[in-house]
């Protein structure tokens, strides 16, 4: 298992749903990964938790993967939120 802390960047116009992009991210992975921001956890690669989720400036957000590319899944997921 492979955990992450980040503080989610502003997104600015460069994404119009980042949750959305969230997904589409997350979904290019096998591993689980899981977003957690205070008592809110979702699946990365639900749309509809994605929805309830929305990622925006200045949330922390810790991010879980577990399985065979977890430690790739997480960079990606990071670098996204911290909008690199």
């Amino acid at each position: 298992m492979t955990t992450r802390n980040v503080t989610a960047a502003d997104f600015g116009s460069r994404y119009e749903a980042p949750g959305a992009e969230l997904v589409r991210i997350a979904c290019q992975f096998q591993s689980r990964i899981l977003l957690k921001s205070g008592e809110m956890q979702v699946n990365a690669k639900s749309i509809m938790g994605m929805m309830a989720f929305q990622p925006s400036k200045g949330m922390e957000i810790e991010i879980t993967a577990e399985g065979c590319d977890e430690e790739q899944a997480v960079l990606e997921i990071e670098a996204f939120l911290k909008n690199e």
